[in-house]
């Protein structure tokens, strides 16, 4: 780190000594104060709920100019690489640092595709589960239970095992949201097929079956791609904290990124796209078009519960990057499969339009982000609307690791170890049955 030329100084009014902190400087964004020693110098600790104000580490990483709208993957825009470069060039620069010359990228995705199968026994596992299952219930539980599979790269200080494991997860997550989706239907399993690409496989192990062979179409599979490469990494958010914070901890990288993956269940965080066409269904449902004007009525009314989802984001206060970019994706899906006139992409089409022109949505900076536009575009290609958040998963799993393997090699990095403002009861005595 960078130490910056300007000094913090703490001072308290009640007479305690003042305390100057250090400043670091980031390449880019902002300064940091280092206030590892407040609690041993003051003994006072500091309160940011939500960690809105605190850097919980220092990365190499993704960068988020929130006010810009700018994401960049080790330096390099989003809307380059999702034009420029496929799924697995981005993973080995997210891994790596660097994007891959031609021998790298041939040597990495012959790595990746070696590894795509899983342990026959994985299927057995599957019938636990009952066939309802919520989709990410199930790959929390196939996450996790790699471990047992593949004991030998469990050992998260061994740069050989981080490194096979890495290459095991990225390479065996689509066969496992594959394999959840298929016995969730019923349907037999598809075995992964070696001269397919990364997504292109992906594809034909979700909708092929015995009897029909699937030909991917190319504009779906570059669609699917580019929304892998939009969620491969986003910084220090709440399932990548997890998965550094529950790694801290010395655990494999297995159960590490099956953290991550319940992490990234939540609503709030990447089960948005699952929320937005849900609501979108919900609007259909009760009249479609005809009644979006008293939906944002009722989304504007504060006494209302009802949420507009897919709009707006807690770190972009511009134009998220990656909508730009699944806008334009979502558009050449709907031509090449003739949906434009679905009623459900009308609707789509329709709030968005109201929402970049309304004054209380352009006012507040509530524009359409990511989750809006994938979720449109991966029901169009044919993806229930409840594995929107395992595909998710399956994307940014590679981010997690890159995450991980950067934490552990930290010479800084410990065990995380949040601390609380107390505001319970003070020390009290037990008093015997018969006084209370």
């Amino acid at each position: 780190m960078t130490p910056s030329d300007v000094k913090a100084t703490l001072s308290f009014s009640d007479g305690s000594p003042s305390m100057d902190l250090p400043l670091y400087k980031g390449s880019i964004g902002p300064d940091v104060i280092d206030i590892r020693k407040l609690y041993a110098q003051t003994g006072k600790f500091t309160y940011d709920p939500g960690f809105l104000s605190t850097a919980s580490c220092n990365s190499t990483i993704t960068y988020i100019d929130g006010d810009k709208g700018e994401l960049l993957y080790r330096g390099y825009p989003i809307e380059q690489l999702a034009t420029n470069c496929d799924f697995l060039e981005t993973c080995y620069l997210l891994l790596k640092g660097e994007l891959p010359n031609a021998e790298q990228k041939q040597d990495f995705v012959g790595r990746v595709t070696n590894h795509t199968m899983v342990n026959e026994q994985m299927q057995f596992f599957l019938r636990g589960f009952r066939r309802d299952a919520h989709p990410m219930a199930v790959l929390t539980g196939l996450v996790g239970a790699l471990s047992a599979f593949y004991h030998d790269s469990t050992d998260i200080n061994n740069p050989q095992h981080r490194e096979i494991a890495a290459i095991r997860l990225i390479a065996k997550l689509p066969t496992l949201v594959a394999m959840a989706y298929k016995y969730t239907i019923g349907q037999p399993y598809v075995y992964p097929k070696n001269d397919l690409g990364y997504t292109a496989n992906f594809m034909r192990m979700m909708f092929a079956t015995p009897c029909e062979e699937y030909v991917p179409n190319e504009v779906l599979v570059r669609a699917m791609d580019r929304i892998f490469i939009l969620h491969a990494d986003h910084e220090q958010n709440a399932s990548t904290s997890t998965v550094r914070l529950c790694g801290s901890s010395g655990t494999n990288p297995f159960a590490a990124i099956a953290a991550g993956v319940a992490c990234l269940w939540g609503p709030a965080h990447g089960g948005a796209n699952e929320a937005a066409l849900n609501m979108l269904e919900d609007i259909q449902r009760n009249g479609g078009v005809e009644k979006i004007g008293e939906f944002i009525k009722q989304v504007k009314d504060k006494n209302s519960s009802v949420k507009l989802m897919g709009f707006g984001h807690r770190v972009y206060k511009n134009y998220d990057p990656r909508a730009k970019l699944m806008r334009e994706t979502c558009h050449e899906v709907l031509n090449a499969l003739g949906l434009h006139d679905d009623p459900l992409f009308k609707l789509a089409m329709a709030l968005e339009k109201i929402a970049l022109e309304d004054d209380y949505f352009v006012s507040r900076k509530l524009y359409p982000n990511v989750d809006f536009y994938s979720g449109i575009v991966q029901r169009a290609v044919g993806i229930p609307v409840s594995l929107f958040t395992a595909i998710f998963a399956l994307a940014r799993t590679v981010g997690w690791i890159a995450q991980l393997n950067e934490m552990i090699g930290d010479p800084e990095y410990k065990i995380g170890r949040p601390r609380q403002l107390f505001v319970g009861s003070e020390r009290r005595d037990v008093t015997p049955m018969a006084q209370r």
